[in-house]
């Protein structure tokens, strides 16, 4: 039987087209000429030339998550890999599935630091699910198929694949895909159905349930999505979701209480806080959610489920544990509930739902928009209620901007809202859109943008030109970076040090400087008009929407607070008289 031999580029990138991969983005370097040598004379993968390698990862995790495909990443040795480590945590810490290719200096040369020479392997080992140094030109197809395997299965993640020259440029025989099969890494899917049967078991004697929802479900896919939807209608129980689960469960539905967690609503924190069933769904209890931890959800039994074994126990120690991937998890569950044909207790669902109305006529995302100044509230309801009704996807960058987003903005369906949740990476957004925007051409895809935030990756702006790319940006400019500010005027006196942006370009002139279009909304006034301009204007454009600066996001749980200690506006109004059985009474 023949085999191919091939150079060790030839290798990577047929293992690439034979895993599926279309695109790459990539910014060029010594170390990876031969790679880029052989994309040159091919044309079934197309390669997005970034302006930075951070961009360039967060680029693959934009069009990874909007696409469930693995993205794919490809840098030069030493700052080129380095570069990309603040993409790769972000990846890992958001379970973004990558894989990132790194050039590497010849093998004779590692570890006589060799000119653009770094422990590639041994940097990027705590910021990804794994990675892999080759040696041997006759391992590198193997190790390509066994990064894409690794990045997809289970919880996914990046990985990174780092190819000395040497390498690169031998010969070697080529191994498909199906040859391929790793030695240990076999993650559980199916959940254990004693432990399924007690769950649902458990639930059926809630009194005051609560289903609380993560990324994971997201990640494990529409059907799972699908699933989630049917057992909470079923149940009729109420449903809050973490910033990475938004979409998950439609944001306008009843039974949803919208986002919990330090800038969540007041019914959500609430509920989660008095529930005496709590079913976990792909979430991970991270400190952003549970708030201080011995007060967090003080009289519930907590459910689990998650595909990652690491996660359960290790931030809130629960009652029932279920190891799998949420979608087979789910449809086991609903099977169980209706070959038992389970009822709940209606009597206490409805006292329970009595009181999550209560909380709800607090109104605890209220503004008030007067006079000519934009609040930052409004800009977002505005973009949502214009956007809503097309086919649209939101990225973010980080701050209050980010959680605005999250609040106002309703997500129906899951994969259309792009954000950085566990590392909270200021300059993800703009190139995450661009990864999006190359993923689905005819959507519109939007950036809500912070003035500072957007400025750390602003050079991407130059790509969008370079391949007409009609993202658009919606900064929303209060000229300082809005949650320092926020932070050090309720917990650190009002001492604002070094929050302020003293110089800030002139953001119309600096899209038209990068071929893209400028906006300005100065007023109440303006802003439908320059959204409607926004969105029919068929090129990158940059909004610089002006709201006010003082401004503060709002519910907010301090940092090391419980639920029930949330400050609801300015006036750090506070309403936790509690009950003896832990009920919050209004």
């Amino acid at each position: 039987m023949s085999t191919e031999t091939m150079t060790g580029a030839e290798l990577v990138l047929k293992a690439l087209v034979d895993q599926g991969v279309e695109v790459i983005f990539g910014y060029p370097g010594g170390a990876v000429l031969p790679l880029y040598d052989e994309l040159f004379k091919q044309n079934r993968l197309r390669h997005i030339l970034v302006r930075h390698e951070q961009a360039a990862v967060h680029a693959a995790e934009g069009y990874a998550r909007s696409t469930g495909k693995v993205g794919v990443v490809l840098v030069t040795s030493g700052p080129g890999a380095t570069n990309a480590v603040t993409g790769l945590l972000d990846a890992l810490c958001d379970s973004v599935p990558l894989v990132c290719l790194t050039g590497q200096v010849p093998t004779h040369l590692i570890g006589n630091d060799a000119f653009q020479e770094a422990d590639t392997t041994g940097i990027t080992r705590p910021c990804t699910k794994h990675n892999y140094l080759v040696k041997d030109v006759a391992q590198v197809a193997r190790v390509v198929h066994e990064a894409f395997y690794v990045a997809r299965t289970g919880r996914p993640g990046p990985v990174v694949v780092d190819l000395p020259k040497d390498v690169l440029v031998g010969k070697g025989e080529y191994v498909g895909p199906a040859k391929v099969k790793h030695k240990s890494y076999r993650p559980q899917i199916k959940g254990d159905l004693k432990a399924i049967e007690e769950a649902v078991a458990l639930i059926a004697e809630a009194k005051r349930p609560i289903f609380y929802v993560g990324g994971g479900v997201v990640n494990s896919g529409p059907a799972a999505c699908q699933l989630l939807n049917q057992f909470v209608k079923m149940t009729g129980f109420p449903c809050t979701q973490t910033l990475m689960g938004l979409g998950s469960f439609p944001g306008s539905d009843p039974l949803s209480l919208g986002m919990l967690g330090m800038h969540g609503t007041y019914e959500a924190n609430l509920a989660m806080h008095g529930c005496d069933v709590m079913i976990c769904v792909g979430a991970r209890f991270d400190d952003r959610v549970t708030g201080r931890l011995n007060a967090f959800s003080p009289n519930s039994r907590k459910i689990h489920i998650d595909i990652d074994p690491s996660s359960i126990n290790k931030n809130v120690v629960v009652d029932i544990p279920i190891v799998g991937d949420i979608a087979y998890v789910l449809e086991d569950m609903i099977k169980v509930w209706k070959a038992r044909q389970i009822h709940v207790d209606g009597k206490a669902l409805r006292a329970w739902w009595a009181q999550i109305e209560q909380w709800r006529t607090k109104d605890c995302l209220h503004y008030t928009q007067g006079g000519k100044i934009i609040k930052p509230q409004y800009a977002i309801q505005r973009l949502y209620e214009k956007t809503r009704d097309r086919d649209t996807y939101i990225t973010t960058e980080v701050g209050q901007h980010q959680m605005w987003a999250a609040q106002f903005y309703k997500f129906e369906t899951p994969g259309r809202w792009l954000t950085s949740g566990g590392l909270g990476t200021m300059g993800y957004g703009l190139p995450s859109a661009m990864g999006v925007q190359i993923a689905h051409p005819d959507s519109l895809v939007i950036d809500i943008a912070g003035e500072a935030s957007i400025q750390m990756n602003i050079q991407e702006m130059a790509t969008l030109a370079q391949y007409r790319l009609p993202v658009k940006v919606f900064i929303l400019n209060n000229q300082y970076m809005g949650m320092v500010r926020q932070w050090q005027e309720l917990l650190h006196g009002g001492r604002y040090s070094e929050s302020y942006s003293g110089s800030l370009p002139d953001f119309v002139k600096l899209a038209d400087a990068f071929g893209a279009v400028g906006l300005r909304a100065e007023t109440v006034a303006d802003l439908d008009g320059v959204i409607d301009q926004m969105i029919a204007i068929d090129r990158p454009v940059i909004v610089d929407c002006c709201v006010d600066s003082a401004e503060n996001c709002f519910p907010m749980i301090p940092s090391g607070a419980a639920h029930n200690e949330m400050l609801l506006g300015p006036k750090d109004e506070t309403d936790n008289a509690v009950s003896e059985d832990g009920m919050i009474l209004v």
